[in-house]
């Protein structure tokens, strides 16, 4: 799909760098759980520790935030690709004792996914129309919760499955971008946005 920017986003039967939608977002979710909080992307309002945990070579991950609306300025070298959520949501055996297996924590995630009211981002000044084409369940996969983690939730291994809808842009050539996104529940209990001013840098620039 093709914007009046440049930007180009995959659509979900594309497989980015040879991965389905489904594996990327389990290394998005694997990435955001494992980040202890003090230096969470998810907490920061400058936009300063967005590259905590980043390793891929070719797509950087981008996060939400646990409430409420951020503001953020993000440089990236150009030629990579951005994966984000508009809003999402994960369950995992240590958050939900009471779930006991995989078919239990998957109809949890995507239960919590029916509830969502609005989801909304506009890029570049032009708002993109956010339907189940952007919603992905990502299967159970295993991680560790740290010290201090992102939740508060005890810490050591567990398993999860999320649910959610995503934006995966394609590699990004030099330039500037506005990037807006919210996200909010039914009863508006839950409501998260972020404002992001992305610069896409080339590689010999300062």
């Amino acid at each position: 799909m093709a914007l009046k920017s440049t930007i180009q986003m995959y659509t979900l039967n594309e497989r980015p760098f040879g991965y389905s939608w489904e594996e990327w977002t389990i290394r998005w979710w694997k990435w955001f759980l494992t980040i202890p909080k003090e230096n969470h992307p998810a907490y920061d309002e400058t936009g300063e520790k967005y590259a905590v945990g980043q390793t891929d070579p070719n797509t950087i991950f981008l996060a939400g935030t646990t409430g409420g609306i951020a503001k953020r300025s993000i440089d990236i070298l150009a030629g990579k690709a951005v994966l984000f959520p508009v809003i999402n949501f994960s369950i995992s055996y240590t958050e939900n004792q009471n779930l006991k297996t995989d078919e239990e924590l998957t109809s949890f995630a995507r239960s919590q996914m029916e509830d969502i009211a609005k989801k909304e981002v506009n890029i570049d000044g032009m708002d993109l129309a956010i339907s189940e084409n952007n919603r992905v369940y990502s299967p159970p996969f295993e991680f560790s919760f740290p010290v201090n983690n992102v939740f508060g939730f005890k810490e050591g291994p567990t398993r999860a499955a999320g649910d959610g809808y995503w934006i995966f842009l394609k590699p990004l050539s030099p330039g500037k971008h506005i990037l807006r996104t919210f996200g909010s529940c039914m009863s508006g209990r839950i409501q998260i946005g972020v404002n992001i001013e992305l610069t896409a840098r080339a590689r010999n620039s300062s």
